[in-house]
């Protein structure tokens, strides 16, 4: 049985295929890390078991924001103006907070043109997966250095990069992300399990994912670069989503041992330490483990900062479950009664 008849075959709890999650064919270059992006975002929406009618898709500009026509086809997809994925994200789930939204977006995209925004949707708690697709520079435009660019990284057209990179993992947990991880678009593995407990968390989730560009960020000593990825890559976790019904809850948590974090919505992820003890619910401990990253030019992957807070914007506004895009006008205004109230309460 070939790999398509296999698909055919295995449903998830919804009774779709895999196939019912797949998207257009890529036109982006043959070995680009967005294209892995994309595949795993499929095959954790299968996994989960969620409608693809129920998964809203949102992307800026940049080679990442093409990533939309190639995943979950039966999905509704905007393609926005450049770095202005956040407000379209905001305005959707604020018209109907039942649908699952993922933002698609790039380090030209967020960390330069866009950085107001992601740093604001992130201060909202916007229930969302914003997946950076960062490969260190402006791939769409023929490779210029962006935000994220390596310090003194050389490039032949562009020359030498003469500025400091953002490291956005550090820009979204000090501006109050309860979720940040990090992986690498070679990781197949970890990566899948992040989005999909990044897609139950009750609230914004960003992953930054390196994804090396293999056109024009694609010297070996650049960060961004496959050659310095495998090589240099540091996991702090063997990750593995635990769905609801398989919740195991462990208090101690020792060196060598796993740890379980509960989600909101009681599902969890376990988290295996490896050489050294580190909490991802300890935001002081994720501040000291990106700083020392950066310091010392490596990435460390995996879920780097969790925190159970038990509301998003949604409950901030106090919104009724039923989408806003379906209320009746008798339900949006005010009967004369009410409304003579109102003006009474501004006498």
């Amino acid at each position: 049985m070939d790999n398509a008849q296999t698909a055919k075959t295995e449903r998830n709890f919804v009774g779709l295929s895999s196939i019912d999650y797949r998207g257009k064919p890529s036109t982006l270059c043959p070995g680009c890390g967005h294209n892995t992006v994309s595949n795993q975002i499929q095959q954790a929406v299968f996994e989960l078991g969620l409608m693809p009618e129920m998964v809203a898709k949102f992307s800026g500009i940049g080679c990442s924001s093409k990533s939309l026509n190639y995943f979950l086809q039966r999905s509704f997809g905007f393609n926005g103006l450049h770095g202005r994925m956040p407000t379209l994200v905001t305005g959707a789930c604020f018209a109907d907070r039942r649908i699952k939204a993922i933002g698609i977006s790039g380090d030209g995209d967020s960390a330069s043109i866009g950085l107001g925004h992601f740093k604001h949707i992130i201060r909202r708690n916007v229930p969302m997966v914003y997946i950076i697709e960062n490969n260190g520079v402006y791939g769409l435009t023929k490779g210029q250095f962006s935000a994220t660019s390596d310090l003194g990284l050389e490039l032949k057209h562009q020359g030498k990069n003469f500025l400091p990179p953002l490291d956005l993992c550090m820009e979204a947990l000090i501006s109050g992300a309860k979720f940040v991880a990090r992986t690498f678009s070679g990781d197949i593995k970890q990566m899948k399990e992040l989005l999909k407990a990044a897609i139950m968390h009750n609230g914004i989730a960003v992953i930054d994912v390196i994804s090396p560009c293999v056109t024009f960020n694609n010297r070996d000593e650049a960060l961004q670069s496959y050659t310095w990825g495998r090589e240099n890559e540091a996991p702090i976790q063997d990750i593995t989503y635990v769905p609801r019904a398989q919740a195991i809850h462990i208090k101690d948590f020792q060196e060598g041992e796993t740890r379980e974090v509960r989600l909101h919505d009681s599902s969890s992820i376990i988290l295996k330490k490896i050489d050294r003890d580190y909490d991802p619910t300890d935001k002081h401990a994720a501040l000291d483990l990106l700083t020392g990253s950066y310091k010392n030019h490596y990435f460390a992957t995996g879920l780097i900062y969790i925190e159970n807070a038990p509301t998003n914007i949604y409950d901030e506004f106090d919104f009724v479950e039923e989408p806003l895009n379906r209320l009746t006008p008798d339900r949006l205004r005010p009967d004369a009664a009410a409304l003579e109230r109102i003006n009474l309460m501004y006498h």
